[in-house]
């Protein structure tokens, strides 16, 4: 990422994924908050971010995290939401297989309740392990693991995939979990 997008983009997740409230700044039902309002908290905030910068760290963004509504208007976050808010998303039939990155340390707490969402909404699954180890390592020692997405999904399941590509689900269950012990 851009070094000039590190504070601004942090700031974005920070107003449109859990606290738009410490900025005076209102987000609808489905996580939208006008952009002319997103720019003037973070002014007020000491970030500097204008039109043209937004613009910039939405197409920069290598995890696509945000969208612009298509009047250009308004910004959300993709996912990662810990308030309440609808994305509109549509349960969908996931790939046999998903991965989960997370850090050694939380394996007990995982074995014992599944994947829980902890903050957030949703639990978040890739689609490549590639992808899940590099979640995995900003937490701590990676661990990877496998999601029985095919048996989850017929035993009822629902699974939505948000525009970026994160698959989402409420949470996963123990028994759809497979531990690669070392």
């Amino acid at each position: 990422m851009n070094p000039k997008f590190v504070r601004p983009s942090k700031f974005l997740s920070l107003v449109l994924r859990h606290q738009p409230q410490k900025y005076d700044l209102a987000v609808d039902q489905h996580g939208w908050a006008g952009i002319d309002d997103v720019i003037s908290a973070a002014n007020r905030a000491g970030i500097v971010l204008t039109h043209r910068l937004l613009q910039e760290i939405v197409a920069d963004n290598d995890k696509q995290r945000f969208a612009i509504s298509e009047d250009g208007r308004a910004i959300r976050a993709r996912q990662g939401h810990s308030i309440p808010i609808d994305l509109e998303l549509i349960a969908l039939e996931p790939p046999p297989q998903l991965y989960h990155g997370t850090a050694q340390r939380f394996l007990p707490s995982i074995r014992t309740q599944g994947l829980i969402p902890r903050y957030r909404l949703y639990v978040h699954l890739s689609l490549d392990i590639q992808t899940a180890l590099t979640v995995g390592q900003r937490h701590g020692d990676p661990v990877v693991l496998t999601v029985k997405s095919d048996t989850m999904y017929r035993d009822g399941h629902p699974f939505y995939r948000s525009e970026n590509g994160i698959w989402l689900v409420d949470s996963v269950p123990i028994e759809y979990l497979i531990f690669l012990d070392p």
